[in-house]
């Protein structure tokens, strides 16, 4: 049997694998929400008439669809969902089926996105298949994640980190994506079929670069073992076999309670759900809305550079730093203060230029304090997740890491939920 330091990912191709998985985990999230200039635009032709108009016989309302607010609570309630049904799942759909299927499906729907940009439709219609789209293209999201991760943890730890730093420019990617759109000098409705043509691209990509894993020597070596709890490590002699085979089921006896687990975790399980409850109350529901003060060509780059592009590059590094520098200490009371904190950027946010509002005032109308709140926003946002995905393992026995990183993931998934339902009243209390 060959050893874990004889074999090696050649040319980094494993690697780079798992990046382009990771990025295409959370296609689907960012380019919809990256696109909510494209989709508001198209939802402002309905206007609802009554006969109350002295003028001409009708009065005109436009429609309200608060699209931003649906698009982000109808792409984190799959997440939630699925974290319960994905052990379901496993048991009933095999690896190979959720993974390579949901790919297909998010192709799909990507395709399909795509081709509506040339066919016209009645706001309301549009509203309505852009809701089902973005529903049923994350919950295939949210199969392809659980599964991924659990791929992913079969092999050293630098590959779910690479995994993960994948996702992280997911939204970079996508940002780009809508800039290089907006700068082609095409008019907006084949800027718009460009646009979504490419995550139908990176999803083909990622459809590819899985289907190669399994051809891979160091891929075949790690991922054919994932029913015998790192064999890796063991030696040919039949009796040190024996040996550790006990010792392993010796620890799965001890393994402690959920409800054990969930006591030692509390204090980090309560952080990552204020910080993404926190965050997605107002990114990118009432973020999307502030507007520049300046006119000409940069209103339409304001958007996806100041609240887009600023966020994912600020979240990534927020992340990032998180290698070099891990402040507050886990058992610290500081860190959950300092997550608490986080919430002072709700009222700052909202009280930027957001058009249109009906009750707040305006009271940071530069675009470049608007600037600097997105980057604190985004930097404190990325930094607290990792310090405390990273924190709650280390709190509990090893044997009880992975139920803490299974808990640790409801925990993210109802953080996010909550934030996505709290976007309502928040975007109108503006």
């Amino acid at each position: 049997m060959d050893r874990p330091d004889r074999v090696k990912d050649r040319g980094c191709l494993v690697a780079i694998i798992f990046f382009i998985l990771g990025l295409g985990t959370l296609l689907p999230w960012n380019f919809f929400m990256t696109a909510s200039l494209y989709f508001n635009d198209r939802l402002k032709g309905e206007e609802s008439r009554n006969d109350s108009d002295p003028g001409n016989g009708t009065a005109v309302n436009r429609t309200e669809y608060y699209f931003n607010n649906w698009m982000t609570l109808l792409s984190q309630l799959p997440l939630l969902l699925f974290t319960f049904l994905n052990s379901f799942l496993y048991q009933l759909i095999s690896e190979r089926l959720r993974i390579a299927g949901s790919l297909l499906f998010i192709l799909f729907f990507f395709i399909l996105t795509a081709f509506l940009v040339k066919v016209p439709m009645e706001p309301g219609v549009f509203f309505s298949v852009t809701m089902a789209t973005i529903w049923f293209i994350n919950s295939f999201g949210a199969v392809l994640q659980g599964s991924l991760f659990g791929l992913v943890g079969l092999l050293p730890q630098k590959y779910s980190t690479l995994f993960m730093s994948g996702q992280g420019l997911a939204g970079t990617f996508a940002a780009l994506a809508m800039l290089l759109a907006l700068s082609s000098g095409t008019d907006s409705e084949t800027a718009a079929l460009g646009y979504f043509i490419t995550p139908c691209v990176g999803t083909l990509v990622s459809v590819a670069s899985y289907l190669l894993l399994p051809q891979l020597e160091f891929a075949q070596f790690y991922l054919n073992k994932s029913n015998q709890k790192k064999n890796y490590e063991l030696e040919s002699n039949d009796t040190l076999l024996n040996k550790e085979s006990a010792a392993l089921q010796e620890d799965g006896k001890q393994k402690s309670s959920l409800w054990d687990v969930l006591k030692q975790i509390r204090v980090m399980a309560f952080c990552i759900t204020f910080v993404f409850t926190v965050t997605l109350s107002v990114f990118p529901a009432v973020t999307v809305d502030v507007k520049t003060v300046y006119t000409g060509g940069w209103e339409r780059y304001f958007t996806p550079v100041c609240c887009f592009l600023a966020f994912n590059v600020m979240d990534w590094a927020g992340r990032t730093v998180t290698s070099f520098v891990r402040w507050p200490r886990k058992e610290s009371p500081l860190f959950p203060g300092l997550v608490c904190c986080r919430v002072v950027f709700i009222p700052l946010l909202m009280l930027c230029n957001v058009q249109e509002r009906s009750y707040l005032p305006v009271l940071f109308s530069h675009d470049i304090v608007f600037a600097l709140l997105m980057l604190l926003f985004s930097l404190s946002s990325g930094y607290c997740v990792c310090l405390s995905m990273s924190y709650a393992p280390q709190l509990v026995k090893p044997q009880d890491a992975e139920t803490a990183g299974a808990l640790m993931t409801f925990f993210l998934a109802l953080g996010l939920s909550l934030g996505a339902a709290l976007s309502f009243p928040l975007r109108a209390l503006v």
